[in-house]
């Protein structure tokens, strides 16, 4: 069960998705030791609940796409642990919202869905947290185009998607993360949503997005397997990611779950570096 969290809601009760979201929140403060966070009242009371997010894990709900308790956590600096979407939970679980503000049987539906996953993964993070991070001790090529300077690790370690993400690795674990192209091409990062601990992931799965002014990119994984890391600096430093995609800038450790028949999908430098040189030509003139 979800517990001794603070939970940011959002904050658009005219909207269908901000109602659900608003009805979690409750939920998760009624049956559990939670704190709740009002995204109203706290621009009036910011150290109460400076302190309320600084003693707990901080679990942000966001309605939809606009992402508001996300932004207001950037802007007030808070780390977030987990993150969850009502919209994008709909359209997994193949339930469509209306426009209405009351609650109907399909909204709760699911309500419980979500609380139901919130419990799981509580239940499955709590055996991952605290795993050893390795490191991939990266050797890069370059390719200049006008201005723009790309790298990318030349490691045979470290494999590609066509979909510009990167892999690293070693024994049964995997660190992932996006290729200068995506930084370079998305321009400064302003958001990072990251993949909860201990989800499961598919071959190419999405694994957390990233949101600069120009659109959001979904992270596609490379290889299958389980999450038990994520680099949660990013959530407040995702500028990171345009500095450095590799080192600092990685995404998420995966234990794999089946290597051998993802490698079959992937490809090693020599092919990636080619594909990253044509979209890159392409894209510029």
């Amino acid at each position: 069960m979800v517990e001794n969290h603070a939970i940011l809601p959002c904050n658009g009760l005219d909207k269908c998705a901000g109602a659900i979201s608003r009805e979690l929140a409750i939920k998760l403060c009624e049956n559990a030791k939670n704190e709740m966070i009002c995204p109203v009242f706290y621009r009036v009371a910011e150290s109460k609940y400076n302190k309320i997010a600084g003693e707990y894990p901080l679990l942000v709900i966001d309605g939809c796409q606009t992402r508001c308790a996300s932004k207001l956590a950037a802007e007030k600096k808070l780390k977030i642990f987990r993150k969850i979407t009502v919209t994008e939970e709909a359209k997994i679980h193949g339930i469509e919202l209306k426009s209405n503000l009351s609650l109907l049987e399909n909204d709760n539906a699911l309500i419980e869905i979500i609380l139901n996953g919130l419990n799981n993964t509580e239940d499955k993070s709590t055996q991952f947290s605290d795993e050893t991070k390795f490191v991939c001790n990266f050797e890069y090529e370059t390719f200049q185009h006008g201005k723009f300077l790309f790298r990318v690790p030349q490691n045979p370690e470290v494999y590609y998607n066509e979909n510009d993400c990167w892999a690293c690795v070693i024994g049964n674990r995997a660190k992932i993360g996006v290729t200068d192209f995506v930084q370079q091409n998305l321009s400064d990062i302003l958001y990072f949503t990251p993949p909860d601990l201990g989800a499961e992931i598919d071959q190419f799965g999405e694994v957390g997005e990233i949101e600069s002014s120009k659109s959001v990119f979904e992270l596609i994984s490379p290889v299958s397997g389980k999450v038990i890391s994520i680099n949660e600096t990013l959530v407040q430093k995702p500028e990171l990611i345009n500095e450095n995609p590799y080192e600092q800038g990685w995404i998420a450790e995966i234990e794999l779950t089946d290597f051998e028949n993802d490698k079959e999908l992937i490809i090693g430098f020599d092919k990636y570096f080619e594909i990253m040189k044509k979209k890159v030509e392409n894209l510029n003139g």
